[in-house]
């Protein structure tokens, strides 16, 4: 079937165009051990764009594109945010973006293989059609379709579920290794027993957390953080004036203190950090994007001794001096992940946020007119919004 749609390809001067491209009906599987289904076909209502859409977009000028793309194919059409209409079934979903051949496709092992719509090996939202495994078309909550439209608060919200639920994920894993690499630390403490220190441990770990990045990725575990350990002290870092509407409505949310990168040097910053969470870090969460995230935390000691660094950023290097780490007890761990009960909280999550308020729209044809254009002049430049989305599809919103 040939559709409206953009994708990307290995092109030095076109890695992303918009024009006509085919979709297929391919069969997968979403867990190991099930059987592979047909896919079902949807129509894109309103799609996000996600930093790694920009990555893959830079990828694809340098030739780099080759193992994303779908088999036998020489393109992957982009967009992993979002909802769909299914015309089959007559109602709203979410795409469950991440399934294959694993018993959890989040948590996949070497000789196991997945795919993610979008990203990785199997085509994405934006376009007109797209064919999706059935099991991976999540419902939505009652309430928020309105004579067979969608109101327009919520389809904006519905561009989150993904990086929401990879910070669901993050909040498990916190929680999981601050007890286990604490607890014991808390029975001799506080003479407890295992099972009340692992308690405590979990709690105290966000004692002092550093969220080194204000996007929404930062926003929202921060968020996270405060809802489920309200005695946590949560501190953003960032380069955002303190009284620029992105960084009141973060610390709004997150009930939690900024502190602006406004210093010469890492040390100062790194003193300001610590100052400021009146200790060292008990977590340090990297999600800038840069490399200063990990010199302040180990070579500017901000992470204090038995802390974990979370490594959310995707392209720094993170590096550190083997004597202090090994002595200061450090636990690093990365995880870009999620699994499909988190996807379905986040979806209930956001339902009720207020996070609709940081989505900017960007006119279909605008983007669809030069998409390389608009992600550098607009949804990626210096003075763009926490998060731009389109609605693809406007026979399914309501917008008035």
């Amino acid at each position: 079937m040939i559709v409206k749609g953009t994708y990307f390809q290995n092109d030095a001067e076109k890695p992303l165009v918009y024009g006509d491209v085919e979709i297929f009906n391919t069969k997968r599987r979403i867990l190991r051990g099930e059987e592979e289904k047909e896919a079902v076909l949807c129509e894109p209502v309103m799609v996000g764009f996600c930093g790694t859409d920009n990555e893959l977009m830079h990828m694809g000028s340098e030739g780099r594109l080759g193992p994303k793309f779908p088999a036998g194919m020489n393109r992957l059409i982009n967009g992993h945010e979002g909802i769909v209409w299914v015309p089959s079934q007559n109602r709203f979903a979410v795409v469950l973006i991440r399934g294959g051949n694993s018993y959890d496709p989040t948590r996949y092992t070497e000789e196991e293989t997945y795919f993610e719509y979008g990203c990785d090996q199997a085509d994405g939202l934006f376009c007109d059609k797209q064919y999706f495994h059935p099991d991976m078309l999540l419902p939505i909550p009652e309430g928020y379709v309105e004579n067979g439209k969608l109101k327009l608060s919520f389809a904006k919200k519905m561009v989150f579920p993904d990086p929401f639920a990879c910070m669901l994920f993050q909040l498990e894993r916190m929680e999981d290794l601050g007890s286990a690499h604490n607890f014991r630390v808390a029975m001799k403490k506080y003479k407890f027993c295992e099972e009340e220190a692992r308690a405590v441990a979990k709690e105290e770990i966000f004692d002092r957390t550093v969220i080194f990045g204000l996007g929404t990725t930062g926003m929202f575990i921060g968020d996270l953080i405060k809802q489920n350990h309200r005695d946590a002290k949560v501190l953003f870092v960032g380069r955002s004036p303190e009284d620029s509407p992105k960084v009141k409505f973060a610390l709004e949310q997150a009930d939690a203190e900024y502190l602006r990168n406004i210093y010469d040097s890492e040390e100062e910053l790194a003193k300001a950090i610590i100052e400021k969470l009146g200790g060292r870090a008990t977590t340090f969460i990297g999600v800038s994007g840069s490399n200063v995230e990990h010199r302040v935390a180990f070579e500017h000691k901000v992470l204090g001794c038995n802390g974990i660094y979370n490594s959310f950023s995707l392209g720094p290097k993170v590096t550190f001096d083997t004597m202090p780490f090994g002595f200061e007890n450090h636990l690093i761990f990365g995880s870009i992940n999620f699994r499909q009960d988190h996807m379905e909280q986040a979806i209930e999550l956001l339902a009720k946020s207020r996070y609709d308020e940081i989505v900017e729209l960007i006119d279909r044809d605008e983007f669809t007119k030069d998409p390389m254009g608009a992600y550098r002049d607009r949804i990626y430049s210096k003075n763009a919004p926490m998060k731009t989305a389109v609605i693809w599809n406007k026979n399914y919103v309501e917008t008035e």
